[in-house]
């Protein structure tokens, strides 16, 4: 079995109005498993990010346990003193999770 490179997986987002991440639903990397989909909120993604830690857009694959088909990246960027979190490489002012679904 392939080791898992990654921390967490990022199944869906919810925004504000104003566009920055409310939360997100994740899987987390526990141990030789993943949790249940959990709600993570945007601060504790930021200090999950600033502690080293490495999530990927993804989806776990129905009935196959703790397998996901895994995308890029959740990447943290500096703008003018405040913290945006996208994926890809993005010029943006706000939070864009591209190929995240919506809630």
């Amino acid at each position: 079995m392939a080791r898992t490179t990654f921390d967490g997986v990022i199944e869906a987002v919810r925004y504000k109005p104003d566009g920055q991440v409310d939360w997100v639903r994740a899987f987390i990397h526990r141990g030789p498993t993943f949790s249940d989909r959990i709600i993570l909120n945007r601060t504790t993604l930021i200090e999950h990010l600033m502690s080293g830690k490495r999530y990927l857009a993804g989806k776990r694959i129905p009935l196959m346990a703790s397998t996901f088909e895994v995308d890029k990246p959740l990447q943290l960027v500096q703008k003018d003193s405040k913290v945006v979190l996208v994926i890809g490489e993005i010029n943006t002012d706000k939070d864009y999770l591209a190929g995240i679904p919506r809630i």
